[in-house]
């Protein structure tokens, strides 16, 4: 690994940020102590929730962490999230839950004060999301020891990222559960991302960055794949998501490998931006008339989400899923992290003799 990485890594393994309670301080300080490196998310969170998550995550490591921002998106066509609203009256009805409202303030998500947080009580990383922040405020967390990462969908991404002062790059290929980082959220994009070995052929031919590799990745195999890429290390979310120190909700655990749940898509029936889950009754029923309305429909749906929750319900979740899901392991993160090291070693043994 370069110098970049090498000195914040063990093992050539990263913890995927997974918004919405996945990403919690016990996997993240897990991950890290086993040699990996573990991030938090900062998605969907307030400033404060955000400090605390990681002053707890201290607490529980003294090895070096991330955390995860979403950059602000514009503002989405008020006609189109109502219409969306009023076809989403079955399921409040089903599930006896209103539909939600945009807190105040939450449209940028605090990208500022989530900013002035961690520059106050700097990580070891920050990494970005949904687009590439200033040059200003990447500037500004290098003066304070912060290595930045952003998320790069094409390679005019990567070369826009650069640009902009990022140390890095996370380079995630279509697989990836969750959302898709595009800088640019263009409906008439959807379904055209790059697999991620193609992607990160691209990017190595068109920035000099360091660059993680993320997208469907489950196995040490893979990781060695991605290593002969270019890559300097992996970033996994599906994989840790059935971890014991995982916050994912239980049933989503579960379904990550349940005969019901085989396929994943790409869908803005939840949150209004392209994301990659499970297949399930929502999805199909609602992801023929989701706008393009991030976060708007996010917070439209997050009552109906938590009631589905509650209820054991899984046709009615997010349930956010790589392509790779089927090869999920329930094992503890820092045995996780030990078993993807040794199948790396393994796989790379051959190459190397």
């Amino acid at each position: 690994m370069s110098s970049v990485f090498g000195e914040l890594l063990r093992h050539p393994v990263v913890q995927a940020p997974m918004a919405g309670g996945a990403s919690c301080p016990e996997l993240a300080a897990a991950v890290s102590e086993a040699g990996g490196l573990g991030f938090l998310a900062g998605g969907y969170k307030s400033a404060e929730a955000v400090r605390d998550e990681a002053r707890r995550t201290r607490e529980l490591t003294g090895r070096p962490f991330g955390v995860n921002l979403f950059l602000p998106q514009p503002e989405a066509d008020a006609d189109a999230v109502d219409a969306y609203a009023d076809g989403l009256a079955g399921e409040s009805a089903r599930y006896g839950a209103p539909l939600g409202g945009l807190p105040d303030g939450a449209l940028d998500d605090f990208f500022d004060a989530k900013v002035a947080v961690l520059l106050a009580e700097p990580a070891a990383v920050v990494s970005f999301t949904f687009g590439c922040p200033s040059r200003d405020v990447l500037d500004a967390f290098q003066r304070v020891g912060t290595l930045t990462v952003v998320t790069v969908t094409t390679p005019e991404e990567a070369r826009a990222a650069q640009w902009a002062g990022a140390d890095a790059l996370c380079v995630q290929g279509v697989e990836a559960g969750g959302h898709q980082g595009t800088h640019l959220d263009d409906p008439a994009t959807d379904g055209c991302g790059l697999g991620l070995l193609s992607l990160l052929e691209q990017v190595r031919h068109t920035v000099p960055l360091p660059f993680l590799a993320a997208g469907g990745l489950m196995r040490g195999t893979q990781i060695a794949a991605v290593l002969a890429a270019g890559a300097e290390a992996a970033q996994l979310g599906t994989a840790f998501l059935p971890c014991p120190e995982s916050g994912a909700h239980p049933v989503h655990k579960t379904a990550l490998t349940s005969p019901h749940f085989t396929r994943t898509t790409l869908t803005r029936a939840f949150s209004g931006r392209p994301a990659r889950g499970l297949v399930n009754r929502f999805v199909r029923a609602h992801s023929a008339e989701a706008p393009a309305a991030y976060p708007r429909v996010h917070h439209l749906t997050a009552g109906l989400r938590r009631a589905a929750a509650g209820a054991g319900d899984a046709d009615g979740m997010a349930l956010w899923a790589g392509q790779g899901h089927r090869l999920a392991r329930t094992l503890a993160a820092g045995r996780l992290v030990e078993t993807l090291a040794a199948e790396t070693r393994a796989a790379l043994t051959p190459l190397t003799r």
